[in-house]
C-alpha cells in the first residue's frame, strides 16, 4: 500500500478529480469578479471557481439560462479586446413533441451580452426569430448564491456559517441575503427591465412570442449589496456602459503604445496590456494592480510592486497609485496576528467574512520578506523614471521606516542579511514570493528550518539601499546617501562571501537558521541580478545557466532545476515556469547588458502565449521539457488572468530592447539592443519623460537594431550606445 501523502499548506488551493478546470471566461471591475462558462452560465463546472463575487465573497453561485427545458446551443463566444464585455451568439436547440420536432433549432439567434461595473452585472438578452412563422419560447433565469468566502471556495472547510434570510421578491426584482458570523449582511438584488410571468425562489421566467424577423431584448441587473438589504443607487445598463466605456478610454491614455511588425506578437501585447487595465482598481491612492482571477483579486505588496515595475516605462502612474496605497498601509506596531512590525509594507488584504473573523490571517496581513525592500526599489526606479519630486517627498518618511525595518526586524539575527520567521502559526510558512510549504529546501530535499535568508532578498535590499542613497541625494541628504551606499557595498561583499556557491555556479537559494547554505540551482539566483549586486564574471555564468540545461524548459526558466531532489514540473513553485519570475531574470540579464541572453526567454514566452487561450499567460505553467508540436502543459488551479504575468511582455521587451529613462535627466538611453528574429520592427509612441514625449522606431539589422527617433515632443535627449 502506497503511504499517504498528507499535505500541510494549509491554504492549499483545493483540485480534486471532479473539479477539473474547464473553459472559462472572466469579467472584473474593481472590486467585483464573475467566472463563467462559455454560454455565460455559471454552474459550478471547472474548479468550482464559477460565480459572481464581490469584496471576497460569491453573492451568486448559480445563473443559468434556458429555453423552456433547454439550455441554449453555443455558436460562439468572446470577451472582448478591452476585457470589457462578454458575448455569446446562442440558438435554440430541437425541441421534441409527440416524437416529432415542434421547433427545429437554429431557428431563433440569442446575443447574450455583459459586463460589470461598481458591483453591479448587467445582462442583456437580443433574441430574433429568422422562422417564416411566429414562435413562443419561455426564458428561464435560474438563480442561487450560496455567499461562500472565496477561502471556501478555494477548499477551506468552516466549522460553522452564518443564516441564509429566504427570499423577498416584487413585480420587477427580487432579492436573497445571508447573515455572517461577522454580523453582515451580505444581499443579491435582481432586477428586470420586464416583468417576468412567474418568480420562485431560484427562478424567473417569461412567455415570448416573436413573428418573423422580430426583435426582442430583455436586460436584468445583478447588485451586490453589503450592509443594507436595500438595492444601491445603480445607474441604468446603457449609462453604466457609457461610464464603462469613458473609464476604459481614460485608464488606455496613461499608457504609451506599443506595436510591432508581428501580428501575433501584437496580440500578446494587446491582450496583456487589457488584462493590467482590468487588473487595476481604482482606490482612494490611485490605480492598483490586484493580483489575480479567481483566488487573489486584491491588493497583494510584492505582486503590486512586481507588476508597477514591468509596466513603469510604458506606464508609470501604476507605480504611482502602488507606492501612495502601500505607503498609507504600512505597518506601526508590533502585531504577531498579523506578522506586522513597524515600518513593514501589506503582502495582502482581504474582505470577506473570514478575514473579518480571524479564520483566516489575510485581513491586513504583512507575512511578506520582500515587499519592504522591493518597495523601497519601486519609489527610486519611479523617482528616476518620472522625476515627481513632490511624490518623494510625500514618500521619503515612509522609505525611512522601510530601511529601519530592514536594519531592526529584517536582520532577526544582526548578521546583516535579512531573514524571514512567521510569528504567527496561521501565518505563511514561507514569506518569499515562492510561498509554498516546500519550496525552501536542501540538496537532499529536506526542508529548510527558519529563520531563512533568501538569495534575492538580499539582492533586493541591496537595490533598496542603492535607490534609497538616489533618493536622499535627491532631497539634498548627501551624507544619509553615503550611509546607504556603504551598507549596500557592505552587503554585497558579505553576500558573495556566503551565498555564492561554486559547485552550482551560482548563489545558493538561502541561508537556513543555522547558516547552512540550500544548495539547490533555481531561478532565486536569476533573480539576484535585478539590481546588479552580482560581481560580473559571476552574473554572466549565472545568466547562461538559466537559459541552458535543467533550468530552461524550452518554454521558459523553471522555478527549480530538473536535477534537484524536490524538482517536480507540476509543482506550484518546485520545477514550474512563471511568466513574471522569468521576465525578472531577464532584467537581471539586461543590467549586464546580456541582451543576447534575454532573447532564448523572449522567444520561450512568445511561443507560450500563441497557444494559450487569448495569448493570455497564466500566474505559472507546467515545467515539462517543450516537446514538440505541443503546447506548453497547464497548471490546473493557475490564476489567469495574473497581473505580473501580464505585465511581463512590457519588461520583457525593455530588457530586450535595453531601453531605460532618467527622467530627472530628461534623457531616454537605449544600450545593447537586441530583437529576435520574429521582430523585426517595434515602434513605441507618446513614451512620455516629464512634460516631453518621444515616438522611437527600433528596426532589427544584420549586426545589430537601429533606433530612429520618428517624433520629439519637448526637451529630452536619446542617447544610443551599440
Amino acid at each position: 500500500m502506497a503511504d499517504v501523502i498528507k499535505v500541510e499548506d494549509q491554504y492549499y488551493i483545493l483540485a480534486t478529480a471532479a473539479r477539473a478546470r474547464g473553459s472559462s471566461a472572466v469579467l472584473k471591475h474593481a472590486d467585483t469578479f464573475a467566472v463563467f462558462d462559455s454560454l455565460g452560465d455559471i454552474v459550478g463546472a471547472g474548479l468550482g471557481e464559477q460565480g459572481l463575487y464581490h469584496q471576497g465573497t460569491r453573492f451568486l453561485s448559480l445563473l443559468r439560462l434556458r429555453l423552456g427545458h433547454d439550455r441554449p446551443l453555443l455558436l460562439s463566444s468572446r470577451t472582448h479586446t478591452d476585457n470589457a464585455v462578454f458575448g455569446a451568439d446562442l440558438t435554440n436547440a430541437d425541441v421534441i413533441s409527440g416524437g416529432a420536432v415542434k421547433l427545429p433549432r437554429d431557428v431563433v439567434h440569442i446575443y447574450r451580452s455583459r459586463f460589470l461595473w461598481n458591483g453591479v452585472l448587467y445582462e442583456r438578452l437580443r433574441l430574433v426569430n429568422y422562422a417564416a412563422d411566429t414562435v413562443r419560447l419561455t426564458i428561464v433565469y435560474e438563480f442561487a448564491a450560496d455567499y461562500a468566502d472565496i477561502f471556501e471556495v478555494r477548499g477551506t472547510r468552516r466549522e460553522r456559517r452564518g443564516a441564509q434570510l429566504g427570499t423577498r421578491r416584487d413585480d420587477d426584482w427580487m432579492e436573497t441575503g445571508y447573515r455572517g458570523l461577522d454580523g453582515v449582511v451580505r444581499c443579491t438584488r435582481i432586477e428586470w427591465d420586464q416583468r417576468p410571468v412567474d418568480v420562485r425562489d431560484e427562478q424567473a421566467s417569461w412567455d415570448v412570442s416573436l413573428a418573423p424577423h422580430e426583435t426582442l431584448t430583455l436586460s436584468m441587473q445583478v447588485s451586490c449589496v453589503v450592509e443594507s438589504s436595500s438595492a444601491p443607487s445603480a445607474p441604468s445598463l446603457d449609462d453604466a456602459y457609457r461610464m464603462l466605456c469613458d473609464r476604459q478610454r481614460e485608464a488606455a491614455a496613461a499608457y504609451a503604445r506599443v506595436d510591432t511588425s508581428n501580428r501575433q506578437f501584437d496580440a500578446w501585447i494587446q491582450r496583456s496590456f487589457a488584462d493590467v487595465q482590468m487588473m487595476a482598481t481604482d482606490t482612494a491612492y490611485g490605480p492598483y494592480p490586484y493580483a489575480g482571477v479567481p483566488w487573489f483579486n486584491t491588493a497583494f505588496g510584492r505582486d503590486g510592486i512586481i507588476t508597477a515595475l514591468e509596466l513603469l516605462t510604458v506606464n508609470p502612474s501604476l507605480a504611482r497609485g502602488v507606492l501612495r496605497y502601500l505607503a498609507a498601509t504600512q505597518a506601526d506596531a508590533v502585531v504577531p496576528d498579523r506578522d506586522a512590525e513597524p515600518g513593514k509594507i501589506l503582502h495582502e488584504t482581504r474582505g470577506g467574512e473570514m478575514a473579518a473573523l480571524g479564520e483566516v490571517p489575510f485581513g491586513l496581513y504583512y507575512g511578506s520578506v520582500d515587499a519592504t525592500p522591493l518597495f523601497v526599489v519601486l519609489a527610486g526606479a519611479y523617482y528616476r523614471r518620472t522625476a515627481d519630486r513632490a511624490l518623494l517627498e510625500h514618500l521619503w518618511p515612509h522609505v525611512e521606516r522601510a530601511l529601519e525595518w530592514i536594519d531592526r526586524y529584517g536582520d532577526r539575527d544582526g548578521d546583516g542579511f535579512v531573514e524571514y520567521e512567521r510569528r504567527t502559526p496561521t501565518g505563511l510558512a514561507h514569506q518569499g514570493w515562492k510561498d509554498s510549504q516546500d519550496s525552501v529546501f536542501h540538496a537532499d530535499g529536506v526542508l529548510a528550518d527558519a529563520p531563512i535568508a533568501l538569495c534575492e532578498v538580499q539582492s533586493y535590499v541591496f537595490g533598496a539601499r542603492k535607490a534609497a542613497a538616489m533618493l536622499a541625494r535627491a532631497l539634498g541628504s548627501s551624507s544619509r546617501a553615503e550611509e546607504l551606499e556603504h551598507a549596500a557595498e557592505d552587503l554585497r561583499g558579505r553576500f558573495e562571501r556566503d551565498f555564492w556557491s561554486e559547485e552550482l555556479g551560482m548563489y545558493a537559494l538561502a541561508l537556513d537558521g543555522a547558516k547552512r547554505k540550500c544548495v539547490v540551482r533555481t531561478s532565486n539566483a536569476g533573480q539576484c541580478l535585478l539590481t546588479g549586486i552580482a560581481r560580473r564574471d559571476r552574473a554572466r555564468r549565472i545568466a547562461e545557466s538559466m537559459v541552458s540545461g535543467d533550468l530552461f524548459s524550452g518554454w521558459g526558466v523553471r522555478t527549480v532545476a530538473a536535477t534537484e531532489a524536490r524538482y517536480n514540473p507540476m509543482s506550484y513553485h518546485n520545477g514550474s515556469i512563471w511568466p513574471h519570475d522569468n521576465a525578472l531574470v531577464a532584467a537581471g540579464f539586461a543590467q549586464y547588458g546580456f541582451s543576447d541572453l534575454v532573447q532564448p526567454i523572449l522567444a520561450a514566452l512568445f511561443d507560450a502565449s500563441l497557444h494559450v487561450e487569448r495569448h493570455r499567460l497564466p500566474e505559472l505553467f507546467c515545467g515539462f521539457r517543450r516537446r514538440s508540436d505541443e503546447a506548453p502543459t497547464l497548471y490546473p488551479v493557475a490564476c489567469s488572468p495574473q497581473a505580473w504575468s501580464a505585465g511581463s511582455v512590457f519588461l520583457l521587451l525593455q530588457a530586450s530592447l535595453g531601453l531605460t529613462i532618467d527622467a530627472t535627466q530628461r534623457r531616454v538611453a537605449v544600450a545593447h539592443a537586441e530583437l529576435p528574429p520574429f521582430l523585426e520592427r517595434v515602434t513605441i509612441r507618446d513614451l512620455r519623460i516629464a512634460d516631453a514625449s518621444v515616438d522611437l522606431l527600433f528596426e532589427r539589422r544584420a549586426r545589430d537594431v537601429g533606433v530612429t527617433v520618428l517624433e520629439r515632443r519637448g526637451d529630452v535627449e536619446v542617447a544610443i550606445t551599440k
